[in-house]
This record gives structure tokens, sequence and C-alpha cells, in this order.
């Protein structure tokens, strides 16, 4: 049976946002892939998958006044295990299917018996996010502009 929320600790709670983080990540081929290795039980629908949109906000320079960005369409789950585990997911864009599948691992990943497996089935999910952080992280880098080396025209 999953804890209370109020009940985990600060580790505990900062794994499950990674792997909730994870989930918002991963491709609905992926979240389906991982749970095709866990053989999930069977899931009632708490509050069935719903697509919205939620006021997305920035900053400038990320520590200035917060400025409105504009709308963006978020879907969330919420369902229940037979045991009584409860999982719930967001994530950005209108898949409802991923939304499910999402909430699905969050409620098994709850369960400390199951955790490690869980874990084990979604490593081709993180490891494919990792990569594609580092690929957008080397374009972004292809294209920095260092300033201070420019030459100032003054010769």
């Amino acid at each position: 049976m999953a804890t209370s929320p109020l009940h985990q600790g600060p580790d505990e709670i900062a794994a499950r946002r990674a792997v909730m983080a994870l989930c918002a990540d991963a491709s609905r081929d992926d979240l389906d892939a991982a749970l095709q290795t866990l053989a999930a039980p069977p899931i009632e629908d708490l509050r069935p998958p719903e697509t919205g949109l939620v006021m997305a906000t920035g900053r400038i320079g990320g520590d200035g006044r917060p400025f409105n960005l504009g709308e963006v369409s978020v879907t969330r789950a919420a369902i229940r295990l037979p045991d009584g585990a409860t999982g719930f997911a967001y994530h950005l864009g209108r898949d409802r299917t991923k939304a499910r599948l999402a909430a699905t691992l969050d409620a098994l990943w709850q369960d400390p018996s199951r955790r490690a497996r869980v874990e084990d089935a979604l490593r081709s999910a993180a490891e494919k996010a990792e990569a594609a952080r580092h690929r957008a992280a080397r374009r972004t880098a292809a294209t920095r502009v260092d300033f201070l080396t420019l030459a100032r025209g003054e010769d």
C-alpha cells in the first residue's frame, strides 16, 4: 500500500518528483513499454484524463518580474489501483492516454515493493530523455556568442 504524502520524507518526495518529471518528459510509447514490462493491474479512473489550458508565466533573465507568456495545453489524470494506491499525472499537450499511463506508473512507484521494478522499467525512457537534453544543449552551445571576445571596432 502506498504511503500518504504527509508521511513521506523529503528524499522520497524528491524521488517521486523525479519519476513524475520523467513520465511527463517521456513519450507515450516509452510509458506504454514500461507498463507492459510491469504487467500493471487494472485501474479505476478517479478523474478521467482531461485537457485544459494553463497560463504559462516567464521571468526576464530568470529572476525578473513575472509576466504572462501565454496559454498552454495541459492534460491531467488521476487513477486508483485495486489495492487503493492512487496516481496522478500532468503533462504539456493533449495526449490523454499518456496522462493515464503516467498516473498508473506514479501509483505503482509509490508502493515500496514495486518501486525498483518501476524505476528499472523507466530506465530506457530516462536514457532517451538524457540524450535529448544533451542534443539540445549541444545545439544551443553552438549558437552561443561570447560578447567579451568580440572586437570593438576601434582597431
